[in-house]
């Protein structure tokens, strides 16, 4: 879909959210649903959606709204979720068995085909029929499969080393959460997942409540 203008990160970050609620939407065999009843189920007003999708272009009706259906395929595929994505997760501790063990990221497209870590007793383990492998074929793993995304579990110390070992096996976005800032070419796309920062966040507005304003 052709755009003339860029679209801000804050609507690009609203989507998923919409995406989310359409699916429910469906599950639950709703058909179709105004913007105001959207605005009802994610906070946001209805100007605001409708603002957020003419940005992609006309996808309601005046007098009917959105066919549930039909708007939630045409997010998924500006979301790029009608795509198959090959990825590999470095770090076989808690927090990267519990992604590989999600199914929902398989559901949405994520094809988690293999774990690396160094720890000799996590290596030969399988994790929903996925192998941990050792670190040290990660590289070659990367750039024999094709993989496209790579997720950093490790400890902060072993980010950057990991990083550059996803650069140089051909990978094209990068899911960070080690609590590190790392240094990747700028073609690589880096989403980092903080869940320190998050979490640091939290306890400050909870101790500061008059400067919390709701931006999901």
């Amino acid at each position: 879909m052709e755009r003339g203008n860029r679209v801000s990160i804050t609507v690009i970050r609203r989507l998923p959210k919409y995406y989310r609620y359409l699916t429910e939407l469906l599950n639950k065999g709703v058909t179709r649903i105004s913007s105001q009843e959207l605005s009802n189920m994610t906070g946001f007003t209805a100007s605001q959606i409708r603002q957020d999708l003419n940005n992609f272009g006309g996808f309601g009706q005046q007098g009917y709204g959105y066919n549930v259906e039909d708007l939630r395929n045409q997010l998924g595929k500006i979301l790029g979720l009608d795509k198959i994505y090959k990825t590999v997760i470095a770090g076989a501790g808690n927090l990267g068995q519990a992604i590989a063990n999600y199914k929902g990221f398989e559901d949405a497209g994520f094809q988690v085909l293999s774990l690396f870590d160094r720890n000799p007793r996590v290596i030969g383990l399988r994790i929903r029929d996925v192998e941990v492998r050792d670190v040290e074929l990660m590289e070659d793993f990367i750039k024999e499969n094709g993989v496209e995304i790579g997720i950093i579990t490790v400890p902060k110390y072993s980010a950057q080393e990991v990083a550059d070992i996803f650069v140089r096996g051909g990978i094209k976005g990068i899911w960070n959460f080690a609590p590190a800032d790392i240094k990747v070419p700028d073609e690589i796309i880096v989403e980092n997942v903080h869940l320190n920062e998050s979490l640091f966040a939290l306890s400050y507005f909870l101790n500061n409540r008059q400067d919390y304003v709701r931006r999901d």
